[in-house]
């Protein structure tokens, strides 16, 4: 059983050409995608180059999210042939990292789309205007807020299509339902943390007209409100309710599963040592932070066997300057800092 097929098309995070493809996409080019993929590629040619820049956007969020944790969110680009998920054979037991990924992935992808639609240079779509006139508040709808319903329901037909073509297998069911359920939420984490974006009209700097849009967030903020998520997932296992089938919480105590929360099926590894079969490159060489106590210190990161320090030369802003109007200008200095790499 191939369990990281649903993860291919993330490889379209390691593309070099983005450049070259947002003028013309060829969707044959991508080997990562399904053949339903592939069709949705060439009916929606338009959109694919912000499905390529989604990607890059959430495995970049992802690294930057891990990037003090055991499993940092590395990617295999010389991955074996019949497997071609850039992280590796490390999704492919249902973990933690593996939830965590598939809904900053589908994130990405409808963040991407969302703001594509809002440039107005996009025939399929272009910002919402459905909300116009005055608010309840007093400000006045600007008519062009993000898009965001388009983006979610591009993401949902895009990420979720391999997984539902998965439906019927049995021996893949509990793992088809964990990442539809992980897909979901993390395009609720955008729907649920809209912002408003105001301006101010009038003469001589006064405020007597505001108008507002709704905005999508920064994608880092939704990559913070997705590692909380990771932080406290639940662990779930098929159960039947009723007529169906559903993924519920293993501990009986634990509070309902929502469409926001992450949900895994089995325990993470330790992620110390290197593991093919695991996935795992372990923590060796890696950075860690000698004052901390945390899972960034050395005595964790490092599994207790030990770090060893250097100096490195490293390059740093230096000498800044304000010049008036308004800009900070520096240099860029050769900075000698101690280090700390796990043994």
């Amino acid at each position: 059983m191939n369990t990281t097929a649903g993860q291919q098309w993330m490889s379209l995070a390691l593309s070099t050409n983005l450049g070259s493809m947002s003028k013309r996409v060829q969707c044959e080019y991508f080997k990562e995608l399904t053949a339903l993929q592939k069709r949705f590629c060439r009916t929606n040619i338009e959109l694919m180059p912000s499905v390529i820049k989604g990607s890059i956007m959430a495995l970049k969020e992802c690294q930057y999210q891990f990037k003090w944790r055991r499993w940092n969110c590395s990617t295999v680009r010389k991955a074996r042939k019949k497997q071609i998920s850039p992280f590796g054979l490390a999704l492919k037991s249902g973990t933690r990292e593996a939830a965590f990924v598939h809904a900053i992935f589908s994130a990405g992808i409808a963040n991407a789309i969302t703001k594509q639609c809002s440039t107005g240079k996009i025939s399929r779509c272009s910002c919402d205007a459905n909300l116009r006139g005055y608010s309840r508040a007093g400000f006045q709808w600007s008519g062009c807020s993000d898009n965001v319903v388009f983006g979610v329901r591009f993401s949902k037909a895009f990420v979720d299509g391999y997984e539902r073509e998965r439906w019927t297998k049995a021996w893949t069911f509990d793992r088809v339902l964990m990442n539809l359920h992980n897909n979901e939420a993390g395009r609720k984490a955008i729907e649920n943390n809209l912002a408003m974006r105001c301006s101010c009209h009038g003469v001589s700097g006064t405020c007597s007209t505001r108008t507002c849009s709704r905005v999508i967030p920064s994608f880092q903020e939704i990559g913070m409100k997705l590692k909380e998520k990771f932080d406290c997932a639940s662990m779930v296992a098929l159960q039947r309710v009723g007529a169906r089938i559903a993924l519920l919480p293993k501990d009986k105590r634990l509070k309902p599963l929502t469409n926001q929360d992450l949900a895994y099926l089995k325990e993470s590894p330790s992620y110390c040592d290197a593991n093919k079969r695991e996935g795992s490159l372990g923590t060796t060489g890696r950075y860690c932070n000698e004052h901390s106590k945390g899972i960034d210190g050395c005595a964790l990161l490092c599994c207790d066997r030990g770090y060893r320090s250097s100096i490195e030369i490293v390059k740093k802003r230096c000498r800044c300057k304000f010049k008036w109007c308004c800009q900070v200008t520096c240099d860029t200095c050769s900075i000698a800092q101690k280090v700390y790499k796990c043994r």
